[in-house]
């Protein structure tokens, strides 16, 4: 139809209808698949310029009715694509902000798992402690509610962190933290940690995966002895979580490092550091959890792209 529309009235206009094949291009570039519109595009100028040869004119005004047709679908495509575009980059800048507010709400989730987990375990086993030791030792039970109080003073301070969206963690104060806990507990404890200076970023995901694996230890084994070792190969950095508590509780913990929302976290967590989270059942018996991270060439707190190998 916009063929006819377009071609047609040069029957009675001639030459003052000139302008129009212009927009008849624009639209074939527009509309058509592009194997289509460019060949398209360049049969409809030479139609223009056949019909415009039928007028007598003058090569020159034939090159210049060429040009003008040319620049008039180019002007007219350019513009109708520029709306579309800015259209395109509405709907993208709005699909990021909600990508954006999601990411955020999955991380202050993950955050106050990782933190409260710990601590309410801990602040749970304290209380029955405490609640055993009251009849006949009271001042162990009193130490044992100073302990308590400032273990919840703590996860408070950690609640306020995480609203706040920040959170820089040690390593080694973690791992001194959780022996003193554990041996408040009656559980002997091992650490090991020869993992050097560490960049924040990946010293706070690493002492997140201590505390959520001390967490999930508390929960679901009864363990009487706990290893925390780390290690430093190159670029690539290690901590392990070894309890012997898995055949007290009369069931095997599975092997997948996604079997539960926390260690899933984790498993998000390590990933973002380029490496790799395994929990499993050494041959003695103890279960393991490891993660292994690679840190980046020149030491910054930025994720680096590769993965460490396990």
């Amino acid at each position: 139809m916009q063929c006819l529309l377009t071609y047609g009235p040069f029957l009675v206009l001639g030459r003052a209808w000139l302008g129009m094949p212009g927009f008849l291009a624009a639209s074939t570039l527009l509309l058509l698949p592009a194997s289509f519109a460019w060949p398209a595009f360049v049969a409809e100028v030479l139609a223009t310029d056949v019909i415009v040869s039928r007028f007598g004119i003058g090569p020159s005004d034939i090159a210049y009715t060429t040009v003008a047709t040319i620049l008039t679908a180019l002007v007219v495509y350019g513009l109708s694509r520029l709306t579309e575009l800015v259209a395109e980059v509405h709907d993208s800048r709005a699909e990021l902000a909600r990508l954006a507010i999601a990411q955020e709400r999955l991380r202050f989730a993950r955050d106050l798992h990782d933190l409260l987990g710990y601590s309410l375990s801990a602040i749970t086993l304290k209380c029955e402690l405490a609640y055993r030791l009251v009849p006949g030792q009271p001042d162990r039970a009193q130490e044992e509610l100073t302990e308590i109080l400032q273990t919840a003073r703590q996860a408070l301070t950690d609640v306020r962190t995480v609203a706040r969206g920040y959170r820089d963690m040690s390593l080694s104060v973690e791992a001194s933290t959780a022996e003193s806990m554990l041996s408040m507990l009656g559980v002997h404890t091992t650490v090991s940690l020869d993992c050097g200076e560490l960049p924040t970023a990946a010293d706070t995901v690493l002492a997140t995966v201590l505390r959520e694996g001390l967490t999930n230890m508390l929960r679901h084994s009864k363990a009487e002895n706990v290893e925390i070792t780390g290690g430093r190969g190159g670029r690539v950095v290690h901590v392990a979580i070894a309890n012997d508590g898995v055949g007290r509780t009369g069931r095997i913990p599975s092997a997948d490092a996604t079997g539960s929302s926390g260690i899933a976290n984790l498993t998000a967590r390590v990933r973002e550091h380029g490496g790799h989270l395994s929990a499993d059942i050494r041959e003695d018996g103890w279960f393991v959890l490891r993660a292994d991270i690679l840190l980046p060439p020149d030491g910054a707190d930025a994720p680096p792209a590769q993965e460490a190998k396990a």
